[in-house]
């Protein structure tokens, strides 16, 4: 229990300290480079990219896969991704032509 202005002035000190290596701690692991899937960064996007233009090309999924680009699981989860965005695009237009 703080009872005086020193007892106080003394918390507070404590306090900053914790929240300076708490900040520095968070700091650490923003910069971090975790494994497996990374956020749709460049490179991801040009991957995705170029997957979408060699699929809609008429390219299977494993002629995709033997050009050595991408592997089969990358191939697979950008294919489920495109669907996705269709069927958003898809009811988009529909409630636009619905208002």
């Amino acid at each position: 229990m703080i009872t005086t202005i020193e007892d106080a002035l003394k918390r507070i000190s404590e306090l900053e300290k914790e929240n300076a290596k708490l900040k520095e701690e968070l700091e650490y692991y923003k910069s971090k480079k975790f494994a497996g899937r990374q956020k749709h960064d460049e490179h991801w996007m040009q991957s995705y990219n170029d997957f979408v233009i060699q699929y809609e090309g008429g390219m299977t999924i494993m002629e995709i896969v033997a050009k050595g680009a991408i592997s089969r699981r990358t191939a697979y989860r950008y294919k489920a991704y495109y669907e996705e965005l269709k069927k958003m695009q898809e009811k988009t237009g529909e409630n636009e032509l619905q208002t």
